[in-house]
């Protein structure tokens, strides 16, 4: 174990996961707050068609999908205070990017295998740029969140509420629908796009069952992603495990065993709570 921690590799994929821990659970919090869980899919969909474009004109594929997935995620956001909300729209966006890649890698000479297998991801396999993208979301999201923290409660509560104390709602949904995007795509390279869940999601949802505040729930967040990243990415070493599927795993068990702790903690509480006095006669 302690020779594989002296690899390279290995240690560019810890700072990639320390990284990662401090922004991701925090964007996976705006996503359990805003309800756009679909946005996730629909940013995976983007990210091939970046990807395909990348590899067809011969730029970097990795900043081809993060360009998409920010344009994407600027394009949608005035769509969020409409009466249908993002679902209609993330299910058009994701039509549309997956056929344009699809027709952009079959008119093309494109590998496609290979352009579907950069979406697989392995956290052994980020390089300096992947580091780059998240060490800038890890500066970027706490600070947005510190900034805006009260406007962030508001927002994430009730949008209509938020517009009634002043709340630059539109501006800051932009913002933070950008932040999502980029979240996904930055992440793709440590997880691949189908388990991008266990850096985002899966510690947010643990988080609502611990935190009381915005920001206890933000601070539980990346606590759960810290401990369930740290542990999984240790047992694919000590096993020699594929990490990506690992890491879900210990994210989704982390999930669970919150949900037992606290509603054991519930039913404690209630089973404690003394009946009331009969009323006089």
């Amino acid at each position: 174990m302690a020779e594989l921690l002296g690899m390279e590799p290995v240690g560019r994929a810890l700072l990639a996961l320390l990284a990662a821990t401090v922004a991701l659970p925090v964007v996976g919090v705006v996503i359990v707050g805003l309800d756009i869980m679909p946005v996730r899919f629909a940013m995976m969909h983007v990210a091939l068609l970046g990807i395909a474009v990348g590899l067809l004109t011969g730029l970097d594929p990795g900043l081809c999908a993060l360009v998409a997935c920010a344009l994407s995620g600027a394009g949608i956001a005035p769509l969020a205070g409409t009466p249908g909300g993002l679902s209609g729209a993330m299910g058009l966006l994701m039509s549309l990017a997956i056929a344009a890649a699809l027709l952009v890698l079959s008119v093309s000479d494109v590998n496609a295998s290979g352009a579907f297998a950069l979406l697989w991801g392995s956290v052994l396999s980020v390089d300096d740029s992947d580091l780059a993208v998240l060490a800038a979301l890890a500066v970027v999201v706490p600070a947005l969140f510190a900034w805006r923290r009260r406007d962030l409660a508001l927002l994430l509560h009730d949008r209509e509420l938020a517009v009634c104390a002043g709340v630059p709602v539109r501006r800051l949904t932009l913002a933070l629908l950008v932040l999502v995007a980029l979240s996904v795509a930055g992440s793709l390279t440590l997880t691949g796009a189908l388990l991008v869940d266990s850096l985002t999601l899966l510690p947010a949802l643990a988080a609502r069952r611990l935190g009381r505040s915005l920001l206890s729930i933000a601070l539980w967040a990346v606590a759960v992603g810290a401990v369930a990243n740290a542990t999984g990415f240790l047992l694919a070493l000590a096993f020699d495990l594929p990490p990506g599927p690992v890491l879900v795993l210990t994210a989704g068990g982390a999930v669970l065993l919150v949900h037992l702790i606290t509603a054991r903690r519930h039913s404690a509480w209630h089973g404690h709570v003394p009946s009331p006095a009969p009323a006089p006669h």
